[in-house]
């Protein structure tokens, strides 16, 4: 078993090549030899059920692996009922896509503390998300991970702890580490092979070393200030943090991730250049 690596949503040569529609990336991104892709439902769940089964065939065809990225809209720690139910909404449609698809991973953010504390918003975080489950399991949507993503703002919820601590509810919860996010998070820390093996090391100690073994992440150069996260880049811009380090700890520690690359526009491009270098490092061993 290999890591495997693909694009976040539709990169810019997708569409330079005459293409518009979803259903063609899985074939688009078979030609790239690349063989993961996370669907994008970010700004809402709006796609037909044809098309989701559709991009699930094709996806079949060609070997894809398929994610969805559910809407930024849920919140779990709002003290608001309305969008408390609303976020219940944006896990069930996500889930019924995931399904119509063959989905197997569903990534969401948690979302922010609001005016509490974050040891009070990660409470309510806790029983919201407690509720998603039950509904999960009364709605036959079990098989399908459920992935909080670790965040790269100050003001937002999912550090790699709070992420951890919410993945220990369900089996059918596992993390998803965007790196990009911790080096912002941090203030420019994930640059080195012990940095990041410190993060597969303390989810394999809380989750179990299948979980870290199998993680999915999210991966880009990104621009930071003070606060976090300002704005993602590509492997040609001048941003950390470096994916060389990363990949040659998947290799040498017999890692098999998901890497989904959410560069600016060159998501198939940069995959690629970590697919190939992760290849190289693997077949020399």
């Amino acid at each position: 078993m290999y890591a495997i690596f693909g694009s976040a949503g539709n990169p810019d040569a997708f569409y330079e090549a005459g293409y518009k529609a979803s259903v063609d990336m899985p074939a688009w991104l078979g030609k790239q030899k690349l063989t993961a892709y996370e669907y994008q439902c970010s700004r809402g769940v709006h796609i037909k059920e044809e098309t989701a089964r559709e991009i699930g065939s094709q996806a079949a065809k060609y070997g894809i692996k398929l994610s969805i990225h559910a809407p930024y809209f849920i919140s779990l720690a709002t003290e608001d009922e309305k969008i408390t139910a609303n976020t219940q909404n944006h896990f069930i449609k996500s889930l019924e896509v995931a399904r119509w698809m063959g989905a197997d991973r569903i990534v969401f953010h948690m979302g922010g503390p609001g005016k509490q504390t974050r040891t009070a918003a990660m409470q309510r975080v806790k029983h919201a998300f407690s509720a998603v489950l039950e509904l999960m399991e009364q709605r036959g949507f079990t098989g399908i991970n459920l992935c909080p993503e670790t965040m790269g703002k100050q003001n937002q919820l999912g550090s790699l702890e709070e992420v951890i601590d919410i993945c220990s509810m369900s089996k059918w919860v596992t993390p998803t580490v965007d790196f990009g996010h911790l080096h912002a998070v941090s203030g420019g820390q994930y640059i080195t092979e012990s940095e990041f093996e410190s993060v597969f090391d303390i989810i394999g100690e809380k989750l179990g070393a299948e979980v870290a073994k199998q993680l999915h992440i999210h991966f880009s150069r990104i621009e930071f200030t003070k606060g976090g996260e300002k704005r993602h880049w590509t492997f040609a811009d001048d941003f950390g943090p470096p994916h060389q380090p990363l990949i040659t700890l998947c290799a040498k520690r017999g890692f098999t991730p998901r890497v989904i690359c959410e560069s600016a526009g060159t998501q198939a491009i940069d995959a690629k250049a970590m697919q190939e270098l992760y290849l190289s490092l693997v077949n020399t061993k």
